[in-house]
């Protein structure tokens, strides 16, 4: 019911609900009343419905076995049983107090004390010794790939506008605490649009002293104007330099790593546009242990060389 801002709507569903139970049984009690008045008829014989077919087919107005006037009556009972004990009338959540959320919170709590003496041998191991460990791995990479690979891709190198999470680029940072942080709280980028700050020749010209930053073709008299509108609009984020800011998660526009494509139409476009980018928190998703081999998983893909060995 939270799609509806009033409780009207959770009253109006109940009554609804409540009427159309009544509704049956009246129109059960009507018909049998109506049948009875009929059935008797001079001689003994049935009245019929007058609809006939194949000549002498005739379908007859017989009155409801009693069974299936039982049963009918007993599946009226039983809705307002389920009515009165489970939550179906609006906002009314029943004498059981039963909820979809409160049974999917159970079946994860009993999931989790199913699977925590797998999880019991990785609790004071450091994040690089769980990388180090082959089912420790094993267990992050089935974690990832439930969870995480619909936006990173199954080999975690992203696609158009989820970053690569192999290619040693970070935006935020990739020390084991920045990562689970990231997993655990989520995170959310936002490029602002300087569409109205900058004309068309201003982007153009910003577009083409982006380009250049990272070695691309570019124009050396538009990038050499977009340099003080980049310095002016964009460097309090990314930096004089370009390099970026992973306080803030500003992309280092130097390095050629490019989260939507470095043509200078796609570049023009997040310049004017804006970038809005989340990654959904998983804290309530993941327990504790779930997050620490998730993150040593995640950080093994581009762990130094050094540390590796």
């Amino acid at each position: 019911m939270s799609d509806f801002t009033t409780d009207f709507w959770g009253y109006y569903i109940g009554a609804i609900a409540l009427a159309g139970i009544v509704w049956c049984v009246w129109l059960l009690f009507s018909q049998r009343a109506f049948l009875k008045s009929s059935k008797a008829a001079p001689g003994g014989q049935v009245d019929d419905t007058g609809h006939v077919w194949d000549g002498d087919l005739r379908e007859l107005n017989n009155p409801l076995p009693r069974w299936w006037m039982w049963m009918y009556l007993l599946s009226c009972v039983f809705a307002l049983g389920y009515l009165v004990l489970y939550p179906g009338l609006g906002k009314v959540q029943g004498w059981l107090g039963w909820s979809s959320t409160g049974a999917l919170a159970a079946q994860q709590d009993q999931l989790r004390e199913q699977v925590q003496p797998l999880y019991a041998r990785f609790e004071d191991m450091e994040i690089p010794a769980i990388a180090d460990d082959a089912q420790a791995r094993e267990i992050g990479q089935r974690l990832f790939l439930n969870n995480c690979a619909q936006c990173h891709g199954s080999d975690a190198r992203g696609s158009k506008g989820f970053p690569n999470l192999a290619d040693g680029d970070w935006l935020y940072g990739s020390s084991p605490d920045i990562i689970r942080e990231s997993i655990a709280k989520g995170r959310h980028g936002i490029m602002p649009p300087f569409g109205e700050q900058l004309d068309s020749r201003a982007v153009g010209d910003v577009t083409q002293y982006v380009r250049s930053l990272s070695g691309l073709a570019a124009d050396p008299i538009k990038a050499a104007r977009g340099r003080a509108d980049f310095r002016a609009n964009c460097a309090a984020c990314h930096g004089v330099e370009g390099k970026g800011n992973p306080l803030l998660g500003a992309p280092n526009l130097t390095d050629k790593v490019w989260l939507y494509g470095s043509s200078a139409a796609v570049i023009a476009e997040t310049i004017t546009k804006g970038r809005n980018n989340q990654m959904p928190a998983h804290e309530d998703v993941f327990t504790p242990q779930q997050i620490r081999l998730l993150t040593a998983y995640v950080w093994g893909l581009t762990r130094p060389a050094e540390e590796a060995k």
